[in-house]
């Protein structure tokens, strides 16, 4: 299993980021995936997870109505628009298989200034 994240930077509060995530080494059509994030000094925090035909989307309520997840399983590739950013969701986002981080990439990091 491989998970690549991209797509992370600074911008300011209001702003919109589009992350990415490149998986490869699984049958990524048939899997549940996932974003968390993890904030600095604090611990992994579930964000987003879309089921494998994209029917079911889920939100942690901080993001709701400002994130979408999304995924084109021909590219097996996932992805997470950010809009409104605000400060508080600087931090380092991963993707997954799961809700709580096991088996993620490196991350990206995200930086909301104010």
């Amino acid at each position: 299993v491989q998970l690549v994240e991209s797509g992370g930077g600074s911008v300011q509060a209001g702003g919109s980021l589009r992350l990415s995530c490149a998986a490869s080494g699984f049958n990524f059509a048939n899997y549940r995936m996932s974003w968390v994030r993890q904030a600095p000094g604090k611990g992994l925090e579930w964000v987003s997870t879309i089921s494998p035909n994209s029917g079911n989307l889920r939100y942690i309520d901080a993001v709701r109505g400002r994130f979408t997840i999304s995924r084109d399983n021909v590219k097996n590739m996932l992805y997470l628009q950010m809009n409104d950013l605000k400060p508080d969701d600087t931090a380092v986002y991963y993707c997954g298989t799961t809700t709580t981080g096991e088996g993620r990439g490196q991350g990206t990091q995200v930086t909301v200034g104010t």
